[in-house]
């Protein structure tokens, strides 16, 4: 059974996940202002839920790694196998998550081998995790690790096994946000719009082909331009360029998961002093 720090870190991570799913607007990505649409099968709604169910999933990868007490080819083998059956419960509760999944997994991993890290502490221990590769994983490649293949990204194994380069990025923005006075939800968009910015997703390249990538990378650098989107400007350039990403059903879903893992990483250590208490 999962230890109370287990499941403090595993809610954590699903607390942030969600946290970010209500900013608005994320460009190409489901909003929660119009609940009702949908962006390649998924809504806000569905999204909401279906984060809570990969709560157990997290608090057994946690359990997992506190267990183990390093970073071992074993453990990376473990935490694949957990985040197989993980993703099949959330495909049984309506689906979505499988990037969020994947960073939130192994920097909740990270944080039980690690405790009190955050930041980039924490994406130096993850990345030792991803290091190792797993052995148990299906010999088929999956989606993304053939578009990876195809088109020489790095993808989310390379993500993690870098590091996480793009949660330190967000990270850095969210400080530098800050220290403005940026607001915090506009400090998140602007997190967020750097991820996208140089992120090769993987999900873009396979529905919208390596001149969908650039185009959401040069639209999302053009909302940076224009200023904070705390900024009238700034506002004006995202809302555009959200109208145009939805017009074309590109959702840059790689983003918005190495966004939530920044929030983990960021929010860490406000939870290990004072976790907040939630509502069932």
């Amino acid at each position: 059974m999962s230890s109370r720090e287990d499941e403090m870190l595993a809610r954590a991570a699903v607390t942030v996940l969600t946290g970010q799913l209500a900013l608005a607007p994320k460009p190409g990505l489901p909003d929660p202002r119009d609940l009702g649409a949908r962006v390649t099968g998924e809504d806000h709604c569905s999204l909401r839920w279906t984060a809570k169910a990969l709560e157990p999933g997290l608090a057994a990868m946690a359990a997992a790694a506190r267990r183990t007490g390093v970073a071992t080819p074993e453990l990376r083998a473990e935490l694949g196998a957990i985040g197989r059956s993980t993703e099949h419960s959330v495909a049984l509760a309506g689906g979505g998550h499988r990037g969020a999944l994947w960073v939130l997994g192994l920097l909740v991993a990270a944080a039980a081998l690690e405790p009190g890290a955050g930041g980039r502490d924490l994406t130096a221990a993850a990345k030792r995790i991803a290091a190792h590769s797993d052995r148990r994983a299906p010999r088929r490649p999956s989606r993304g690790s053939s578009v990876s293949a195809k088109y020489g990204a790095a993808g989310a194994r390379g993500e993690a096994r870098a590091g996480f380069p793009h949660v330190r990025r967000a990270l850095d923005t969210l400080a530098a946000a800050r220290t403005a006075g940026v607001p915090e939800p506009y400090a998140r968009l602007d997190a967020l719009l750097t991820v996208m910015s140089t992120l090769q997703d993987t999900e873009l390249l396979y529905t919208a082909g390596p001149h969908g990538l650039r185009h959401v990378q040069a639209g999302a650098r053009g909302v940076i331009e224009a200023g904070s989107t705390s900024t009238g400007a700034g506002r004006a350039a995202l809302a555009a360029f959200d109208e145009d990403l939805h017009a074309r059903a590109w959702s840059p879903r790689g983003s918005s998961g190495l966004l939530a893992g920044a929030l983990f990483a960021d929010s860490l250590p406000v939870w290990v002093s004072s976790p907040p208490v939630l509502a069932a």
